[in-house]
């Protein structure tokens, strides 16, 4: 599928999730986590983003899987600062401004 990736655990110490926001913002990337805390940062605090993929409760082989589907599906949407919800039966994709 030819997805250029970066992989948060390669950066030498962590800097925190919202410099890793920050990062992916400016490099227009869109963020894929496990973690729930980057969407309050965008919904709550309003910090710009270009997409969020939020996967729940998923093997690492569905992750990938999913992650790749919801991306082909809805990378325009994503881009423009939606944010999906991922769990093995269930989309949710919140649109910006919602």
């Amino acid at each position: 599928m030819g997805i250029d990736t970066i992989w948060s655990g390669d950066f030498t110490k962590d800097p925190g999730d919202e410099e890793i926001l920050k990062i992916a913002y400016k490099e227009k990337r869109i963020l894929i986590t496990l973690d729930k805390d980057f969407g309050e940062l965008t919904v709550f605090r309003k910090l710009p983003h270009c997409g969020i993929i939020r996967l729940v409760n998923l093997s690492s082989k569905e992750q990938s899987r999913l992650s790749a589907y919801v991306l082909k599906l809805h990378e325009k949407e994503l881009l423009s600062g939606a944010i999906a919800t991922v769990s093995i039966n269930k989309l949710r994709l919140r649109l910006p401004d919602e």
